[in-house]
Parts: C-alpha cells; sequence; structure tokens
C-alpha cells in the first residue's frame, strides 16, 4: 500500500476529531423532478452565503425503449445556504436556447466559473431529444454569460472544428491565457483543448466575432476567438476533462466510466497520468447510500490545502445493456436514476489522494477559494 493510501484512516479520524459533526449526507443531492441529476458544477454566489449546483437534469423517469431521457435535458440548479452541507431544488436555467429552435433541446453538462468580473457558462448544446444516437450527431460548445447566475446572456458558439464536441472545462493556467478542455467525440472520445486569442473575456462589441452563433438575432457576441490547440489527453476514452490547481500541481480529471482517472501537470500544459492505483480514484465503492458504484462525472471546488470532488453515481444500473426501456419500465427507472456526492481531496508529494467516506458535512469556505 502506498503512503497516500495508507494516510487516510488518520486523515478521517482527525476531521472526525476536528469537527465533532454528523457524517456528511448520501446522496448529497437526488433531482425532485426527474431523479436524474448528473454533470455537477458548483459555485458560490459573491456577495451571499448560497453555493449554487447546476447539473443536467436527466429525465430518469422517463419510460421509453430509446435515449430520449438522457436527451431533451434541461439545466437544473440546487441551491445550499449551509456551506454545501444539503441542497435545495431551484428549477432549471432558462433562456439557453435559440430563437429559431423552439421546444425541447438537449442541455448537457454545463461548466459555470467566475472570471473577469463575472459568471460564464459553457455548455453542451444539440437540437430537439432525439430517441436515438444515430439522430443526434452534432453537438456543440455555447457560451453564456451572467451577472447574478440568474438571467443568463448568449455569447456564441465556441468553434474548436468539430461538430461533436461535449462537457467543456475552464481554467486559467501557468501562461494566464484562458482554457477550454473538451471531449471530442469524433476523436475518439479524448480529451483535447483550446485557448482564448482576443481581448479579455468579458469585453464585448457589436459583430466581428470569432464565436459563431447558434442563433439569437441582434445579440452581441464576445469579440475574439477559442483555437483549437488539438488533443491534451489520449485513449482510452473517456469524458467529463475538470481541471483545477492544488498542492503546487495542476490536476486533471477524467470519467473513464471506472472511475476519475487523475493526470498531474506542473504548468496546466503538459500532462501525466497518476500512477497510483492505475491512475483512478472514485473507482472503489463508497459506504454511503447511493454510493456502492464508481464516481461519474465530476467537478473540483478547491479549498486551500483541500478540495472538495462532486460527482454522479448510477446507484442501481450494473453497467449492463440499458435496453428494458418499455419492457420493463420499473426495471429502467431503478437504473436510470442518479444521485450527486461529494468526497474529499488533498495531495501528498505528486498524488492526489481522495477521501470517499466523509465523516463530517461538506463545508464550503468563500475565503479559501482560489483567487
Amino acid at each position: 500500500m502506498d503512503s497516500a493510501a495508507a494516510s487516510e484512516p488518520a486523515l478521517r479520524q482527525h476531521f472526525t476529531k476536528e469537527t465533532a459533526m454528523p457524517s456528511a449526507a448520501s446522496p448529497l443531492f437526488r433531482c425532485p423532478v426527474f431523479d436524474g441529476a448528473a454533470d455537477p458544477t458548483v459555485i458560490h454566489r459573491r456577495g451571499t452565503g448560497e453555493w449554487w449546483m447546476f447539473y443536467t437534469a436527466r429525465r430518469a423517469t422517463l419510460a421509453t425503449d430509446g435515449v430520449d431521457w438522457i436527451t431533451g435535458t434541461r439545466i437544473g440548479i440546487a441551491v445550499s445556504s449551509d456551506a454545501g452541507a444539503s441542497w435545495q431544488y431551484r428549477g432549471v436555467v432558462e433562456g439557453l436556447d435559440p430563437e429559431d429552435s423552439p421546444g425541447l433541446n438537449t442541455h448537457w453538462a454545463p461548466e459555470v466559473v467566475w472570471h473577469d468580473g463575472r459568471y460564464h457558462m459553457f455548455l453542451t448544446w444539440g437540437a430537439g431529444a432525439p430517441r436515438t444516437w444515430a439522430e443526434q450527431t452534432r453537438r456543440r460548445l455555447v457560451h453564456f454569460t451572467s451577472p447574478d447566475l440568474e438571467q443568463w446572456e448568449f455569447r456564441g458558439r465556441v468553434d474548436v472544428g468539430s461538430e461533436n464536441v461535449i462537457d467543456a472545462a475552464f481554467a486559467v493556467v501557468a501562461d494566464g491565457r484562458p482554457r477550454l478542455w473538451f471531449k471530442d467525440e469524433v476523436d475518439g472520445s479524448t480529451t483535447w483543448s483550446a485557448v482564448w486569442e482576443g481581448p479579455a473575456l468579458r469585453e464585448e462589441a457589436d459583430g466581428g466575432s470569432g464565436s459563431i452563433a447558434v442563433g439569437r438575432p441582434g445579440r452581441r457576441e464576445t469579440v475574439g476567438r477559442w483555437r483549437a490547440e488539438g488533443q491534451v489527453i489520449g485513449l482510452p476514452s473517456h469524458e467529463g476533462p475538470n481541471v483545477f490547481r492544488l498542492g503546487g500541481w495542476y490536476w486533471m480529471v477524467v470519467d473513464e466510466w471506472r472511475g476519475q482517472a487523475v493526470h498531474r501537470s506542473a504548468d496546466g500544459l503538459a500532462w501525466t497520468r497518476q500512477e497510483a492505483n492505475n491512475g483512478l480514484i472514485l473507482d472503489a465503492p463508497g459506504a454511503g447510500a447511493d454510493d456502492a458504484t464508481y464516481g461519474r462525472h465530476a467537478d473540483v471546488v478547491t479549498q486551500g490545502d483541500h478540495a472538495y470532488i462532486f460527482y454522479f453515481t448510477h446507484p442501481e444500473w450494473q453497467d449492463t445493456e440499458m435496453a428494458n426501456g418499455l419492457a420493463d419500465p420499473a426495471r429502467a427507472v431503478r437504473e436510470q436514476r442518479t444521485s450527486i456526492h461529494a468526497a474529499r481531496l488533498h495531495v501528498e508529494g505528486d498524488a492526489l489522494v481522495c477521501l470517499r467516506d466523509l465523516d463530517a458535512p461538506v463545508h464550503l469556505d468563500p475565503a479559501l477559494l482560489a483567487s
């Protein structure tokens, strides 16, 4: 056993003694509408005591023989007023569809960050709610901004040269330039990056944008463009990259559908897969309710010398073919449902260590956020 893994019991005992608090809620959140909360991203609402979670609101309660419980999704909102210990449903984000695409469309995997004086949302958008994957072969990344996390303004399409990209992650790394990392499904479901070229991301002007709109006649678009840089993380196939800085390193976690694969970087540009445990965290079952399977598509909130990783699980799906649909609707709904959970991260040397079974509630402090 490596030293990082051996230290986890001691770490757990330390936190229990220091906090003397009840165990963390498990699951942390379930969507009360469709029971399909997935792909969470968590952010502090500045000037308040609130933390907001945006998530893909899959329609897990839909009995269907297709995949339209995964498509045709809205972006759900849950809000915590107790530092992330508990979450209450707050509805869905409005105004994310182009004017020329009314009706039910597909919204996936929001990335919401604070940058240059405003909130930014990067979102995967697809037309309609197709019942087969073959019907939706084009997915795009789109960009919105907001002053308050409630009202969102379209800024443009993030054009990275591929017609089937999803799961954007945003960060500014060592060279000081804003970047996106995303899954390119055309390239074997690998992670690529794009760098921002132009004035500050918050600056606007009429026309002249390198961002291509999905519709919004008369709206202003961001000046500048995203330039694709190429593949960053290759095979095995994966999705859901998330980039953050902790313990003197940049880290990227990606969902390999067997846990989160960990990659480390000194500058956020060149990445090395972590060696311990085949590079995986959240691969072994947790002890909490709904958490006895691997963790999927995650988001990380750093808190000084530690961080919280928010992820989702399919508690009752055993990785068999999800084809029950109308033949066995009750079983299909059980397998389709998802739950949100949280674990704690810290760094030991050059290894990222994950403490999955929290003995104290999540406690997010805005004063500990990286500036």
